[in-house]
């Protein structure tokens, strides 16, 4: 339309010119021959008469011209739209329809669209009333309905005002994409992903069977491995002597979820005459553009399962973890052969380090604490310069600190978090105890200052553990991290003096953790104890810090006595009282729990702090690990616990209880 009219305007001043070029020629004839005056005046009007008729002539025909392109242009769109070759509806804001192509109709005939489009109008309001214009953004999305996959295209345009609000009028568009969605999701399940199976005991299989046995153990574990990867069309190939790598399509990734590795039971049938069970780890890893990385994601993934105690099976996929199995408590390796190669790469790490800094978690107890005594004295033997961090510990722990800093040989040796970080550089060692959590540790920071990082542990490891460590002694079947210090400082070539104090942490650490060996006591432990208790470790004295005052006793029979039964079989209790030391009384009041006739777990809950904690104990039958890791926390099986924000305790209890019924609906 601008273009026919600037047409016009063109024509308009063209004949302007030639009427001026007309008018001069007759006026130069006129002053040459002034009888020509007349007959040019009469000539020029003529000429200025038919131009303006010319002029109006084709204006009109211009207009003319115009109107029936412009009618034309409206007839072609509303025949465009109305034989959309794709499904259009225009609706207003307020859900009515205004019109629907037939196309639209037909494609939708079977199917409950308005379900589907008040999903869309409501996702279009929110955009209006964030952007309130006269044309509000865009929807550009995908929405599955019925058996296809549409690509939804909503724009809206105010349409009237209606009272103090406007009203939009909106136009979607359904584009089907089902093929393309269906070569993305082939293409996508077309790749590959790496998997890696490790028996977990393989050594400690090998040590207590006899010939016959180790042949039958390896050939039937390898049969039900292959048997296992061949059931999802997958490739396995024996890479070590315990170690399998498969490769499967991602295809068969969501089959093997659903079926929740069943290899993990059927693997401990095969067992010893001694009735020692054969059990798997298995990690698969999605990560990665090449195989290389998947199959590095893969490694540091069976890492985890490994470092949660083994029998269990993780799956990474797009950034996250899913986790099965891992019911069965951990099978204890009572060769210390390790210990002994720790010990020797410790002492190397230390004399290339400048100084030492000692870390164990936050809210310190005397687990953490004993251990990194016997790190620091371990250290002072060789020679070099220690420093135990400690920033946080709880109250119960407030008369054993005390009594350590009176000590001469400790003053100076516990420092805070600003101290810490002046003496940390890139040429000092890093070794963190009883924790690899790298959120968990009494300083994190100091994880970032230095390259040259240890870690002593027997928790079960989470997805969060410190990965760029040089030297990593974590063992699950442990009983605490104390018991690790002890076997370090035992098998160390040098001979390491322990003090009668540090001799006593060291016991204390193991005692706690054990709740006075009966949980998670091996033969090592044992064997650690011995070592302390000819070392000269008091036991009457160690038993003096875990006596509780009348008031804690008291607090702890009322949790006990307002507990409640879940499933016949698992206690639990709120602890509503102030109590700076809530973690330790909700941890007393789960083990007195544990002690009554038919439970075989217990979780009490209390405030500390800010925060709510959760204390989970067990007898084995009940991993409580894994259902405080959903809440993130962590532990063992029969020992563990939580620490949660921004929640109160009867909301942590409902969650607790879903958490539970969440495991129980697991392991049915």
């Amino acid at each position: 339309m601008s273009k026919n009219k600037m047409n016009l305007d063109e024509l308009i001043s063209r004949t302007k010119v030639y009427l001026i070029i007309i008018a001069i020629i007759l006026i130069v004839l006129s002053i040459i021959e002034p009888k020509a005056i007349i007959p040019s005046i009469v000539f020029y009007a003529l000429v200025l008469l038919y131009s303006v008729w010319s002029s109006k002539k084709r204006k009109a025909e211009i207009t003319k011209h115009i109107d029936e392109l412009t009618l034309n242009v409206d007839k072609a769109a509303q025949s465009t739209i109305i034989n959309s070759p794709f499904p259009l509806v225009v609706v207003e804001t307020s859900g009515n329809i205004i019109w629907k192509s037939s196309n639209f109709i037909k494609t939708f005939a079977n199917i409950d669209i308005g379900t589907y489009l008040s999903d869309i109008i409501k996702e279009l309001k929110q955009k209006i009333d964030k952007d309130n214009n006269d044309k509000a953004p865009a929807i550009y999305e995908s929405m599955k309905i019925g058996e296809k996959t549409y690509k939804i295209i909503a724009e809206s345009v105010k349409s009237k005002e209606k009272g103090a609000k406007s009203e939009y009028l909106s136009t979607i568009y359904f584009l089907d994409e089902t093929n393309y969605v269906n070569l993305l999701n082939d293409f996508s399940n077309s790749r590959t992903c790496i998997g890696i199976v490790v028996i977990d005991n393989y050594e400690e299989l090998m040590q207590r069977a006899t010939e016959e046995e180790k042949l039958k153990i390896t050939s039937e574990a390898e049969k039900s491995i292959y048997a296992w990867v061949n059931k999802y069309n997958g490739l396995s190939i024996k890479s070590e002597r315990d170690t399998y790598v498969c490769i499967f399509d991602q295809y068969h990734v969501e089959e093997i979820k659903d079926e929740k590795f069943d290899i993990l039971d059927e693997i401990k049938e095969i067992k010893t005459e001694d009735n020692i069970q054969t059990t798997l780890s298995i990690a698969i890893s999605e990560e990665g553009e090449s195989n290389v990385d998947k199959y590095k994601s893969a490694k540091a993934v069976i890492d985890i399962a490994l470092g949660r105690g083994g029998d269990q099976a993780i799956i990474k996929q797009n950034g996250k973890y899913y986790f099965f199995g891992g019911r069965t408590q951990e099978v204890e390796k009572r060769t210390r052969v390790k210990a002994r190669i720790v010990s020797q790469a410790l002492e190397e790490l230390v004399n290339s380090s400048s100084n030492v800094l000692i870390m164990g978690h936050t809210n310190s107890d005397i687990d953490a604490m004993g251990s990194a005594m016997g790190v620091y004295r371990f250290v002072k033997a060789i020679g070099k310069d220690a420093y135990i961090v400690n920033e946080t510990t709880g109250t119960s722990l407030d008369t054993f600190i005390q009594d350590l800093k009176d000590i001469e040989d400790y003053q100076g040796v516990l420092v805070d978090k600003n101290t810490a970080l002046s003496k940390i550089s890139s040429d000092s060692l890093l070794i963190v105890v009883d924790t690899d959590k790298k959120n968990y540790v009494e300083v994190p920071e100091l994880l970032t200052k230095t390259d040259k990082i240890a870690v002593i542990d027997h928790h079960r490891r989470g997805t969060d553990y410190i990965e760029n460590a040089m030297l990593t002694f974590h063992e699950v079947y442990a009983s605490s991290a104390c018991e690790l210090v002890t076997e370090i400082v035992e098998f160390s070539e040098r001979a390491i003096h322990l003090t009668t104090f540090e001799v006593e942490a060291l016991y204390a650490g193991i005692m706690m953790d054990t709740k006075n060996f009966t949980f998670k006591t091996g033969v090592r432990t044992f064997e650690a104890a011995a070592f302390l208790r000819k070392c000269g470790v008091d036991i009457i004295k160690v038993k003096k810090w875990f006596q509780s005052d009348l008031e804690t006793y008291n607090r702890i029979s009322e949790i006990v006595a307002k507990s409640e039964i879940m499933n016949d079989t698992i206690a639990i209790s709120v602890y509503d009282k102030a109590d700076p030391d809530a973690n330790i009384t909700c941890a007393k009041a789960a083990d007195e729990l544990l002690t009554i006739s038919n439970i075989t777990a217990s979780f009490v809950i209390g405030k500390l702090g800010d925060r709510i904690c959760i204390s989970g104990r067990s007898i084995g039958d009940i991993n409580v690990q894994l259902i405080l890791e959903k809440l993130g926390g962590g532990g063992h099986i029969t020992v563990a616990g939580a620490q949660i924000e921004g929640m109160t305790e009867e909301e942590v209890k409902q969650e607790l209880i879903n958490r539970i019924n969440e495991y129980l609906t697991e392991i049915s």
